[in-house]
């Protein structure tokens, strides 16, 4: 082997022990729980967003494996979010999804839409969670012990799991509303209130996914 074969390798190594050290330090709730036997992180994406729905996720994580690389899933690129997205599915002990649908956002308004969807997704797990870490929020409506964490996605691998299928479910429906409504965007602005979408929007009119209690000043 020659030295810059050597010095690849010894870089390599080094990035992974700092990843390993990193995933470790995300883990601090996890092992301040371990006591539980199932540790779930909760969060949702797409409060924000004019269209669409709000999803959630619940995830169980192995205590046995750490995954590594994740993190909040704003902090994260598309190609690497999809990635993780499989590693998720295929490694965790459990993932649960839930969706509630502008309709439902425009009913209850999307604090309410945000807790509804979670615990459909805790209800989706095939394992019933000892103890819910979740993003900044308490649950209403649920009876397993919760712990709220400020920026959990970011200090929480399992939260950080949960944010990263969250994203990537909604994405992926944004994707698909983009061929069924064209005009407005979704594909690249995932319902969030761009220029261009608020232009589509006036010139377009509302479509059938839209959140009315968002848009009323636009239309």
């Amino acid at each position: 082997m020659n030295k810059r074969e050597e010095e690849r390798l010894r870089k390599q190594q080094e990035k992974l022990e700092k990843e390993i050290a990193r995933t470790e330090a995300m883990s601090i709730y996890e092992k301040k729980y371990s006591d539980y036997e199932a540790v779930c992180g909760i969060d949702e994406a797409g409060r924000g967003p004019f269209a669409g729905p709000v999803a959630a996720a619940a995830v169980i994580l192995p205590k046995d494996h750490p995954i590594l690389y994740l993190n909040d899933s704003k902090k994260l690129s598309e190609k690497k979010r999809e990635e993780l997205y499989g590693v998720i599915m295929e490694q965790a002990e459990a993932v649960g999804v839930g969706i509630a649908g502008p309709e439902r956002i425009d009913e209850i308004n999307i604090l309410q839409a945000s807790y509804e969807a979670m615990r459909m997704a805790i209800a989706k797990l095939a394992i019933k969670p000892d103890i819910l870490l979740n993003d900044a929020v308490t649950i209403p409506g649920v009876e397993i012990r919760q712990v709220p964490i400020i920026k959990g996605d970011a200090k929480s691998v399992s939260i950080a799991a949960a944010s990263i299928i969250a994203k990537v479910t909604r994405d992926r429906l944004m994707r698909e509303y983009d061929s069924i409504y064209p005009g407005y965007g979704f594909a690249s602005n995932k319902g969030y209130g761009t220029k261009a979408h608020i232009e589509a929007l006036k010139e377009l009119g509302p479509a059938p996914i839209h959140r009315r209690s968002f848009i009323g000043k636009y239309i």
